[in-house]
């Protein structure tokens, strides 16, 4: 088991207010059938991990809050997503408003090929936001956010390509501030970072809960550990199990989810 003493020693009850809640969602890739029967809420200004093995529906559940799987051709989908009691599979959705609200945060550090200014400024420029004076104001508050301002605000007119990898991550994460969403859903955001930078990353989650609800899909249990007031573990597209993470790591009810958290197997 995961040393429990190592967890998050955040508000541990069961009651809570959700700002996403999956009702019966099933989602195919074609013929294949990737969720089945989907039913959780997610807490708003907290952490919810999503663990499981590869190949078990957790990224897939992932983009599907903000319908990014939907850029794969083949999706089908069956049931509902609700944010903010609106269910986002409605026609009257605005997609762009949708991942406005709803930003993500990839495995893989993403910058554009442009200055480190210009990757923050890009989704506010989208938005129409235009007079420089406010895209300054918007470019420091999103790098202070994201724990990179410091490092950078000497370099802001340089290749964001010229920064280090775990710097790379916390500019992405700085981009998806700026267009000012309420929650981050973030897919492995330190697997391809080393020890020190994965630390940042993680101090930096636990300070962007107390204003943003996020989603993290994480291989690390002992991350997921770390970081996380709830964790839920999907195994072949169902969701097996879904509790505090102090309880789901040191008491679970379902065996599937011991075997799973102690490496029996995935």
């Amino acid at each position: 088991m995961i040393d429990v003493t190592q967890l998050n020693q955040t508000e541990k009850t069961n009651t809570f207010e959700p700002i996403i809640s999956a009702d019966k969602l099933n989602l195919w890739y074609g013929n294949d059938q990737a969720l089945n029967d989907i039913s959780i809420d997610i807490p708003k200004k907290s952490v919810t991990a999503i663990i499981g093995p590869s190949g078990c529906g957790k990224s897939t559940f992932l983009k599907t809050i903000n319908r990014m799987v939907e850029l794969v051709p083949s999706v089908k989908t069956k049931g509902e997503i609700r944010y903010h009691d609106l269910n986002i599979f409605d026609s009257s959705v605005n997609l762009v408003e949708l991942r406005s609200s709803i930003g993500m945060v990839f495995q893989k550090p993403n910058p554009f090929p442009k200055t480190i200014f210009e990757n923050i400024a890009f989704g506010p420029r989208v938005h129409g936001i235009k007079k420089k004076e406010e895209l300054n104001e918007i470019v420091e508050r999103s790098l202070k956010g994201s724990g990179l301002w410091d490092e950078v605000k000497d370099r802001l007119n340089e290749s964001a390509l010229s920064l280090s990898g775990g710097q790379q991550q916390r500019l992405c994460i700085a981009r998806t501030l700026a267009i000012e969403p309420e929650v981050i859903l973030m897919d492995e955001p330190t697997s391809a970072l080393d020890p020190k930078s994965t630390l940042i990353v993680e101090e930096l989650v636990q300070e962007l809960k107390k204003e943003y609800s996020i989603v993290i899909v994480t291989h690390n249990m002992q991350q997921a550990a770390r970081i996380s007031d709830k964790t839920a573990f999907f195994l072949n597209g169902e969701l097996v199990e879904f509790d505090n993470t102090e309880k789901i790591f040191s008491t679970p009810n379902d065996k599937r989810t011991e075997d799973y958290i102690t490496g029996r197997f995935g």
